[in-house]
This record gives structure tokens, sequence and C-alpha cells, in this order.
């Protein structure tokens, strides 16, 4: 992903839209890219800071952020355990109807 992609998915981020692989590549590329990262902080500071600021309550823009991280690198977690479980229950699956092409043919 390069930078002018990132920052069109900021919205998407800052939203939570972004599917697995788009999320995957948006948070590799803030990692390493220290302009995008500021870009997605004065993104964040602009959307949440407006909504809390219309509320009336106090806002941590780098807690918020690191919260949004974290949700996110969770997110991919979750994905990748389940994409685990799915491949493996695949796999036994398979294994158990070759055994029983095996049983059924001798």
């Amino acid at each position: 992903m390069d930078c002018k992609e990132f920052e069109k998915k900021i919205p998407a981020f800052v939203a939570n839209a972004l599917d697995y692989r788009e999320l995957k590549q948006f948070l590799a590329h803030v990692e390493r890219c220290a302009e995008c990262r500021e870009e997605l902080t004065i993104q964040v500071l602009i959307s949440e800071g407006m909504a809390r600021l219309e509320e009336g309550s106090a806002f941590d823009l780098q807690k918020e952020l690191r919260r949004r991280m974290q949700e996110a690198e969770k997110h991919i977690r979750l994905h990748r355990m389940f994409r685990y479980i799915g491949m493996t229950m695949a796999a036994a699956a398979l294994a158990a109807v070759l055994l029983l092409v095996v049983i059924f043919v001798l």
C-alpha cells in the first residue's frame, strides 16, 4: 500500500469499515510510514475530537488512536485464528473422507 492509497482508506479505518486484507495492509503501512501515521493522527483528531467536543466530553487523542490500533490488531488476530481453525477442520474432513474411501475400497 502506498501513501496515497493509505490516505484514501483513513475514513474507512475510522469508521471500522476495512476488511481483513485492507486492515492488515493499512496497519503494516502505518507502522513504517511516519508521515501517514501523522496524517492518521490528524484525521482521528478531527473526526473523534469534533464529536467529543459536541458531546462536551474530554478527549485524549493518543489514547483513542492507541485503542483503535489495538482493536484493529485484535481483529486481525481473530481473523487469522478463525482461518486457521477453518483450514484445520477442512483438513480433518478431507482425512476422514479419504479414510472412508480406503475402508470401503478395501
